[in-house]
């Protein structure tokens, strides 16, 4: 099988080669799948995707015209995929359902103790020479404090017990609680979490159409005005222009993020300046760092989860070959 994959960095290389046990032909392409690398594509049999590719109508017809029927992605999000396309052209679509939950966890519990804490403040300060103990870093400590998770899957939970690990109380939000959990965090409804938690994070998936916002100007209003919130979900998750208000109001303290809207456009890209954000509530966000930080989308790229990734994938593709399917597939499901 010939399989071009899309948006591999040069350090990503090698462990493709590595992991490549069923001796697929590579084609590895650093570049995201854009409007205009498609063509790339020609003489594939398959094709391997990572996020903030575009995988639209226009390129999955490409692709059909080339005889592909395999579009997987090695990612646990897929809204980067046009399902109702790739289901009108008979292509399949599988993910990787997950890998390992630590990556992103870790990061989450990074930026949000760098928040809480006040380390974001105070390097910035130090790094302009500035060493006094201002009193903008006076702090809690966090094995007194409450975090709150809204989302309780793998990533959500494991970030609950690295937090637990550290004294925190765990308040957790999910319409699907699970027993395991329960020794862990105390479930609750969102504006409980919400009022109670000196740290939030919310590791929940993204459906387009259906929870863009589901963090908005209400949901900052009735947090602590010395809580953090931390998003390495997704951008579209929470309103960013509401970041920036609940900021001017005094609503929160801090915000940290691995994920903006409009990502296409920003991820993977080095603009030059923040001046040269195409975004303006993006460009509004990063003017009130350090209180707020951003990462870019770097919550995966651990050795792990990427090992995980590729080989995931790789079976993926293998199973299909022998059985015509296999057990990650996505379905198109009618709204």
């Amino acid at each position: 099988m010939k399989i071009i994959c899309y948006g591999v960095r040069p350090i990503e290389k090698p462990y493709f080669e590595k992991l490549n046990k069923y001796s697929f032909d590579l084609k590895l392409v650093e570049e995201y799948l854009t409007a205009d690398n498609g063509n790339l594509a020609v003489g594939m049999d398959a094709v391997l995707l990572r996020g903030n590719c575009l995988a639209d109508r226009k390129n999955l017809e490409l692709f059909s015209s080339y005889g592909i029927k395999y579009v997987f992605t090695r990612t646990v999000g897929f809204n980067h995929i046009d399902l109702k396309a790739a289901k009108d052209l008979d292509i399949l679509v599988a993910r990787v359902p997950n890998y390992s939950p630590y990556a992103v966890a870790e990061l989450a519990l990074t930026l949000g103790m760098q928040l809480f804490r006040h380390v974001n403040i105070a390097t910035t300060n130090s790094s302009e020479g500035n060493f006094t103990v201002v009193p903008e870093l006076f702090s809690k400590q966090v094995h007194t404090s409450t975090v709150g998770i809204i989302g309780l899957g793998k990533i959500g939970f494991t970030e609950a017990k690295l937090y637990k690990g550290l004294g925190a109380k765990i308040l957790a939000y999910d319409p699907y609680p699970f027993d395991a959990a329960k020794e862990v965090v105390d479930y609750v409804e969102l504006d409980e979490l919400l009022e109670k938690s000196d740290i939030v994070s919310i590791h929940v998936p993204y459906f387009p159409g259906q929870n863009e916002n589901l963090i908005n100007s209400d949901s900052f209003k009735k947090m602590k005005k010395t809580a953090v919130f931390v998003n390495t979900a997704r951008g579209e998750l929470v309103d960013t222009a509401a970041v920036v208000e609940a900021f001017k109001s005094g609503q929160i303290s801090g915000y940290g993020a691995d994920v903006v809207i409009n990502e296409k456009e920003i991820m993977n890209h080095d603009l030059g300046s923040v001046d040269n954000i195409p975004n303006p509530d993006v460009k509004a966000l990063t003017a009130l760092y350090p209180k707020a930080i951003l990462t870019p989308h770097m919550g995966s790229f651990t050795e792990p989860a990427l090992e995980d990734m590729i080989s995931i994938s790789f079976d993926n593709f293998e199973e299909t070959i022998k059985t015509g399917a296999n057990c990650n597939i996505i379905s198109y499901q009618e709204k």
